[in-house]
């Protein structure tokens, strides 16, 4: 058996926050304002797997209220969504996500990025795909104000578990 799901998010670039996006600092003037290290990718990735199993979204599991979680690196909170789903009986199959914002430049850090992320959810890395595009100037996006990603992912039954 399989289940789709997609994730989104979005947060504001702030002055002082370092810029995380799939658990790599990228050199930027700006950073992503949060709770956590507010990688808008790991979110987009995690939610997707929570919705995949209706398990709500990672602000349920994960409140931004709650201090434990302030400032944690998000590819901490996507390994701990793995491991719900994975004693759930589900494995991630694949990722397919994008990353929105005019700057920084990102290309060069997509491979690391991958890596990070398969490693973190158990699968190869072309099992990962991440992409970069712009706004073209357009939106929140595109006038500097913040980063969005978008996730879709594919989870399967995992027969060699029992539960």
């Amino acid at each position: 058996m399989y289940r789709i799901g997609n994730g989104k998010d979005v947060h504001r670039l702030v002055n002082g926050r370092a810029m995380i996006l799939g658990g790599i600092e990228i050199p930027f003037e700006k950073g992503l304002d949060g709770h956590s290290d507010a990688d808008v990718l790991t979110h987009a990735i995690a939610d997707a797997i929570l919705g995949a199993l209706s398990l709500g979204d990672l602000g349920r599991h994960f409140p931004d209220n709650d201090v434990q979680y302030k400032g944690i690196a998000s590819l901490e909170l996507l390994r701990r969504v793995n491991n719900i789903i994975n004693d759930k009986g589900w494995l991630v199959v694949n990722v397919d996500s994008v990353i929105v914002l005019e700057k920084p430049k990102i290309a060069g850090y997509i491979e690391e990025m991958c890596q990070k992320v398969s490693g973190v959810l158990e699968v190869d890395i072309d099992a990962v795909s991440i992409k970069a595009t712009t706004s073209e100037g357009l939106g929140f996006e595109g006038i500097g104000d913040g980063v969005s990603a978008e996730a879709v992912v594919l989870l399967k039954r995992n027969t060699r578990d029992c539960s």
